[in-house]
């Protein structure tokens, strides 16, 4: 009742002052008034047991600073960041637009976080125990040219700390981000990565596994060159996918919301998000590491992304829409026999 209560009251807020609110209770002792159990569903992938296969999404908990509140709410695993190597504000406000007749966030925020030398001091701090991975970016000011300066940094910092690494360079809202997805700049990016990590294993006898956060718009070519790319460069994963630049004409919601510039979440992402999911299935093969989201808003939704191929999920918006009762029904859902 209380998490009832406290989304509903967070939904009648503007969107950004509802999200820095509802991360200040999930990291202080209010959190214990919104738990819920972890269901045991175990997936095995990576090298890493996974509780359950339902994770949180980056960019919910940008900072770390929510892992308290985070981990009493049924998760498999939790996905922070995405992180910088410098603190940044980010884009100007408002940056963050609810399309409520859509079930869906319209975001531009541009990476806004404290760097990731708070995050080390927060998840170093947090009594968290389980499955974690730090998802990270480069800095605005950063040059594409040398930007695996700043995603080898991070990596570096963080790699002891997290169960694995996301490299994220599909966000829509950082200038030219997505522009290291293509040709020579992305296998630069995966090679000067990988070479960091194998570095790091070596020096510190930990191997960390790195996945790749892609775009749902690219166009079936691209998507078989980065996969080909990612599998060549020894990367463990990927991870289908980030929000859409795109628009769909089934938008409900007031034109003012929907002709805001950013990248789009929730029901209207999925369908995109599965067309992707489903074109890097075929091209990385069976058994390659696919964590899925984009989209999943009820429990069949989550039940579609993995028979299309995902082996793990993720959530975000559905999380802020429904709370923790998703995790449980989708968990519930997977294990139940008429799905299996």
């Amino acid at each position: 009742m209380f998490e009832w209560l406290a989304r509903n009251t967070l939904q009648h807020l503007p969107p950004e002052l509802a999200h820095d609110l509802a991360i200040k209770a999930l990291g202080s002792p209010l959190a214990v008034f919104a738990k819920a159990p972890t269901v045991n569903n175990p997936v095995e992938l990576m090298g890493i047991t996974f509780p359950n296969p339902v994770g949180l999404a980056a960019g919910f908990d940008k900072n770390g600073d929510a892992l308290h509140g985070l981990s009493k709410q049924g998760f498999g695993f939790l996905e922070i960041g995405t992180i910088t190597p410098k603190p940044q504000a980010g884009n100007d406000k408002p940056r963050l637009f609810r399309l409520s007749a859509d079930q869906a966030i319209i975001n531009r925020m541009g990476f806004n976080n404290k760097g990731i030398d708070h995050l080390v001091k927060q998840v170093k701090k947090s009594s968290y125990q389980g499955v974690l991975g730090i998802n990270i970016g480069k800095n605005k000011v950063t040059p594409n040219e040398r930007a695996v300066d700043d995603y080898v940094h991070c990596f570096e910092k963080a790699h002891t700390l997290c169960d694995y690494i996301t490299v994220n360079i599909s966000s829509p809202n950082t200038p030219d981000l997505r522009e290291l997805q293509n040709d020579q700049a992305l296998t630069d990016l995966l090679n000067g990565v990988k070479a960091k990590q194998l570095e790091c294993e070596r020096k510190d006898g930990k191997y960390t596994p790195i996945l790749v956060k892609i775009s749902p718009d690219q166009n079936p070519q691209q998507l078989a060159f980065m996969v080909e790319q990612i599998k060549a460069a020894g990367f463990d994963g990927i991870i289908c996918t980030n929000t859409t630049i795109d628009r769909p004409d089934s938008l409900q919601s007031e034109s003012s919301l929907t002709r805001e510039s950013g990248g789009l979440s929730g029901r209207p992402l999925q369908q995109k998000s599965n067309q992707t999911l489903g074109l890097v299935r075929e091209f990385a093969g069976e058994n390659f590491p696919i964590i899925a989201v984009g989209g999943i808003i009820d429990k069949q939704d989550a039940l579609d992304k993995i028979k299309l191929g995902a082996d793990l999920i993720q959530i975000y918006t559905g999380f802020v829409l429904k709370g923790n009762q998703l995790i449980k029904q989708i968990n519930d859902h997977l294990n139940s026999e008429d799905t299996a």
